[in-house]
């Protein structure tokens, strides 16, 4: 048998294949490596390399470089905020203030002195005075004062002389208000108590006893019955209001018929305390008390 023998005709024919195919594959191997960003002829060495592997289109391709940069595209912080809500994240403004967090100044601004806050208020001293008491006492820190030679001089002449009052009694009655200065005053006295008293509403106020009494009755503040505080009223021949002579204050009665009174321009032209008959007495007027 003999042996095959391959002739040299067709081995020289298969070196060329071989060359082929080790050109390809080296290819293959550069074609996988990054092409050297110093060589800018690196990618056409590659493409080179690869011979008839590389597609045609490949020109066509935009280069990397003509796409648009990185910095155009729109920040992250420009991107609309996700409609999802976050749990949990409520506004801070929206969670209560914590207590006692103001400032020490401004809670001694908002809270006043207990002291003060609580202090009761002080009536006027006229309201405190509108008792029967109160009347009497008024009039008795006047007992002693006298009048002078003339029958007069005193401050309850001065009081009444300055008083609207006076101008109205001498519309009324006639004469001049500096006949006041030296007249009779026991009403001038009374007058002057129950305006100390803050009793002059109710209590009135006048020169002329007759007059006076006339007020009080159209007032319906009048009566028989002798009670503290009153103004008394009195006739020395006894009688009705029209021959009335002399007023007083009724401190108390006395049960026996007779009163105890607080009087001016008795005696010697002086306020005295005095003891009086009922028999002289032509009525009571009487002021409005409290309590």
């Amino acid at each position: 048998m003999t042996s095959h023998v391959p002739s040299r005709a067709r081995t020289s024919a298969a070196l060329p294949r071989l060359a082929l195919g080790v050109t390809i594959a080296a290819g293959v191997v550069l074609s996988g490596l990054p092409a050297s960003a110093d060589d800018p002829h690196s990618a056409e060495r590659t493409a080179a390399s690869r011979g008839a592997t590389v597609p045609a289109a490949l020109d066509d391709v935009p280069a990397k470089a003509d796409a648009p940069a990185q910095a155009d595209a729109p920040a992250r912080a420009d991107a609309p905020p996700q409609d999802a809500p976050v749990p949990n994240s409520a506004p801070i403004e929206k969670v209560a203030p914590i207590q006692n967090s103001a400032p020490v100044e401004k809670i001694a601004q908002a809270a006043p002195p207990q002291v003060n806050a609580t202090a009761p208020k002080t009536a006027p001293a006229h309201k405190a005075l509108l008792t029967a008491d109160a009347l009497l006492k008024v009039a008795k820190s006047q007992i002693g004062v006298k009048e002078n030679r003339a029958g007069g001089g005193t401050r309850f002449h001065r009081w009444y002389m300055s008083s609207p009052r006076a101008a109205q009694t001498v519309a009324r009655d006639g004469g001049s208000i500096r006949a006041y200065r030296n007249a009779p005053w026991c009403a001038m006295f009374v007058s002057w108590v129950g305006e100390k008293a803050g009793l002059q509403d109710s209590m009135g106020a006048d020169a002329y006893t007759v007059a006076w009494a006339r007020w009080f009755k159209r007032h319906e503040r009048w009566g028989g019955k002798a009670e503290r505080g009153a103004v008394v009223f009195f006739s020395w021949n006894g009688g009705r209001i029209r021959s009335i002579d002399h007023v007083g204050l009724v401190k108390k009665d006395n049960g026996n018929g007779t009163i105890t009174t607080i009087e001016g321009n008795t005696g010697d032209g002086r306020v005295e305390q005095r003891v009086r008959p009922k028999s002289q007495v032509v009525g009571y007027g009487y002021p409005e008390f409290q309590g």
